[in-house]
């Protein structure tokens, strides 16, 4: 399993350290969050996948995360390339979590 389970402080570096990383935002007592667990493990351990770092926040544990999804309800997923916010949205099925994938793992940043 290649998810990094951390907190806000550790994501802002991550996303900055390495070109693509995915996360996902749980809640406790969230039926979805659970239901998304087993996808979320199988799509980090997918060789397609392989350079893109797959990290876990729980939102009650983490100011800037909670913060973030005050409009949202848990899971939500952010993707990242080179410390640049991609997309961010709650997804409910894991077609649409890999679909956000594939969208981050086909993404060229552009060169600067």
């Amino acid at each position: 399993m290649r998810i990094l389970d951390t907190h806000d402080e550790v994501l802002r570096r991550l996303t900055h350290e390495r070109q693509k990383v995915f996360a996902k935002f749980t809640s406790d007592n969230c039926p979805t969050c659970e239901q998304l667990t087993k996808p979320f493990i199988r799509l980090s351990d997918d060789p397609a996948f392989e350079n893109i770092l797959f990290v876990r926040l729980n939102s009650e544990e983490n100011p800037v995360a909670k913060q973030m999804m005050q409009e949202k309800v848990a899971p939500f997923f952010v993707s990242y390339c080179q410390g640049q916010l991609l997309e961010c949205d709650t997804l409910f099925t894991e077609e649409e979590v890999k679909n956000m994938i594939l969208r981050l793992r086909h993404y060229m940043p552009k060169a600067s």
